[in-house]
């Protein structure tokens, strides 16, 4: 029997397959960083067919480097990048438009006009979520909008709409199979959670036809086949989830209280809360976690819009540092930052604030401040966001985590993980391998197949790689959220509904 998953992680800025074996272990790794466009203020865009061709590439290539042939591979598994929205023509399979991606605020006077019309609080109520720019449902609308004849072919049945695991999904089946899971349905602003299927008044309210939508499957699963001449054997797709929930699935947070935070182009703190959909009254967002044999896991989320991409931008649109990984060292040869605070709304304000119309701030600043300032900013910006996540939850009702997994590219540095614990108060743990992600999309694949034979067998593969245990005063870490309190209350913009 095969024993290996190739899980396929499409993420924001570039493209990995991973072959992992039934240890869980990564034995073979392929990636591939593709374009971003910026067509106006505010707008992100990718090319599909960009991300088509790396998926194909990248898969092929990682079999390849495992010292493998695709029948040797049990089933694939894919997590994707979340509400990054594609629509297509069903016939051709060609997107009518390039992918409008999560980062976007195209829509974001359409979510104000919604919430000034006063049904925030219903779609709330049925979708866990906010009325943002950030989900797929406004997206949807604008490019049957903007796009001459789209919005006549959906309603005919002749386009279909897909995040990025339904577009793979249907490329990798030829066509075959248009479908989703749970946990990217629930991220369109048209899916009841509840009752956990599409909702035909949030579809009217948002303008989405409904004939463009995918059907929506647990995430542990037969899926569909690859289609022949893909490979050199046609492989089961038996697993997708969204980044996120494939993040928390891979970090083994199987039980209610446990809690990941991941740290890629932005950060995202995940609480399992069990088959309780927790409200939130202080701005987070009520998700699925994971849905095995029809039942329902729901987390309690905390979107922070931009982490690395602040890194990314100290590199690219600052030059203050050449590679991300000199942040640590620049770090610590200060002593502090200076008084430096970053808020880093590039992109607007997530969680728990959601303003949109807030945009990028750095104070403080004065002859003495250095780009080691700037840079101890940056990463001081992530640990005060996600100190902000977490006090969230636990006024939600949600336990304060006994210990915080870490995942992503910015775990990997030290200082930010200690700047972590000591502001939480709470023991960092991080992993000994940090694509938590594309380990989650492999494990809900692998459950399916028979690799693995539950969630206990899932549990006792996670080995902890480094733990980082709070040594901060108590007075200091007041003193410093206090100032980034002050520095976010300056930020945001006067047009919050």
């Amino acid at each position: 029997m095969a024993q290996h998953i190739l899980a396929i992680d499409q993420g924001t800025t570039s493209t990995r397959s991973i072959v992992f074996d039934s240890a869980a272990r990564p034995v073979a790794t392929a990636q591939a960083e593709f374009a971003q466009h910026y067509p106006a203020a505010g707008w992100v865009e990718h090319d599909p067919e960009d991300i088509w061709r790396d998926t194909l590439a990248t898969a092929r290539q990682a079999i390849a480097e495992a010292g493998l042939t695709a029948g040797a591979i049990a089933a694939i598994g894919i997590t994707n990048q979340r509400e990054t929205t594609v629509i297509w023509d069903r016939a051709s399979g060609e997107a009518i438009h390039r992918a409008i991606v999560w980062q976007d605020r195209r829509t974001a006077e359409t979510c104000h006009q919604l919430k000034a019309d006063g049904v925030g609080a219903m779609v709330t109520q049925k979708t866990g979520l906010v009325l943002d720019p950030y989900f797929s449902g406004t997206k949807i609308a604008w490019i049957l909008d903007h796009v001459p004849g789209a919005r006549a072919r959906a309603e005919r049945g002749e386009l279909a709409f897909g995040t990025i695991d339904s577009f793979l999904l249907w490329r990798l089946t030829g066509g075959a199979v248009h479908a989703t899971d749970v946990t990217n349905a629930g991220r369109t602003l048209v899916y009841d959670i509840h009752r956990q299927q599409w909702d035909e008044g949030l579809c009217r309210l948002l303008r989405v036809p409904m004939a463009i939508l995918p059907d929506v499957r647990d995430n542990s699963g037969l899926f569909g086949t690859t289609a022949s001449g893909l490979f050199d054997a046609q492989i089961p797709i038996a697993g997708m989830a969204g980044d996120q929930q494939a993040a928390l699935f891979g970090q083994v947070c199987f039980q209610p209280g446990e809690v990941k935070s991941t740290y890629g182009t932005g950060c995202f703190m995940l609480i399992n809360t069990g088959d309780k959909a927790l409200p939130s009254h202080g701005g987070l967002l009520t998700t699925p976690a994971y849905r095995l044999n029809g039942q329902m896991t729901y987390a309690l989320e905390g979107s922070i819009f931009v982490a690395g991409a602040a890194i990314k931008w100290l590199r690219d649109g600052l030059g203050v540092i050449s590679h991300a990984s000199q942040t640590q060292d620049m770090a610590t040869q200060v002593d502090d930052s200076h008084g430096v605070t970053m808020v880093p709304a590039f992109a607007g304000l997530g969680a728990p604030h959601w303003d949109p119309d807030a945009r990028g701030a750095i104070y403080g600043l004065t002859l003495g401040t250095t780009q080691a300032h700037l840079a101890r900013a940056a990463l001081e910006a992530v640990g005060f966001q996600t100190r902000d996540l977490a006090e969230t939850m636990a006024a939600d009702g949600a336990i304060w985590p006994a210990a915080l997994r870490v995942d992503g590219g910015m775990a990997a540095n030290d200082w930010l993980c200690q700047f972590l614990a000591d502001l939480l108060d709470t023991p960092v743990e991080r992993p000994d391998h940090l694509e938590t992600t594309a380990l989650g999309a492999a494990f809900h694949a692998g459950l399916a197949v028979g690799v693995w034979g539950g969630l206990d067998a899932l549990a006792r593969t996670w080995r902890r790689g480094a733990r980082f245990v709070p040594a901060m005063d108590a007075t200091r870490r007041a003193a410093l959220v206090a100032g980034w309190q002050d520095a976010v209350s300056r930020t945001l913009s006067h047009r919050q509904v």
